[in-house]
């Protein structure tokens, strides 16, 4: 049975004891080896080939491939644009801030144009806004 499967074995009969590999191993073992490096000799290009391809287009396409890195640092680009401008707005108001505090001319203006407050000798006139003219009707 064992002679059909493998050829080159044979059963061992009951109770002895086997010993070193035989010849006919041996030979099994080195025609095994042959035919991997036959195949890896036919095939071994085309599988690197294969497997270079894959690992360009990993680093093109992959989760932390050269796409989505220019993705990321376009997205950081914009967040430091808005970081900047937010910083130049937050020092004007800071600057707005020190002269609400400090510059009477800027009190007296906001006092006149926002609470409508006067000298005792000044007259307020409020004019009524203006009002936006009709829009011609529509042409049928």
């Amino acid at each position: 049975m064992y002679s059909r499967l493998l050829p080159g074995f044979r059963r061992a009969p009951v109770g002895t004891v086997q010993g070193p590999p035989t010849v006919a191993r041996k030979g099994l073992k080195n025609s095994v080896e042959e035919r991997a490096r036959n195949i890896l000799g036919h095939y071994g290009r085309h599988l690197l080939i294969i497997f270079v391809v894959v690992l360009v287009v990993h680093d093109i396409f992959g989760p932390h491939g050269y796409l989505v890195m220019r993705r990321k640092q376009q997205e950081i680009q914009k967040v430091n644009e808005q970081i900047d401008k937010l910083n130049k707005e937050n020092t004007a108001l800071e600057q707005n801030v020190k002269d609400l505090k400090t510059d009477p001319q800027t009190i007296r203006k906001i006092a006149r144009e926002e609470l409508g407050l006067a000298k005792p000798d000044e007259i307020i006139i409020k004019l009524p806004a203006p009002t936006p003219p009709e829009p011609p009707p529509a042409k049928p």
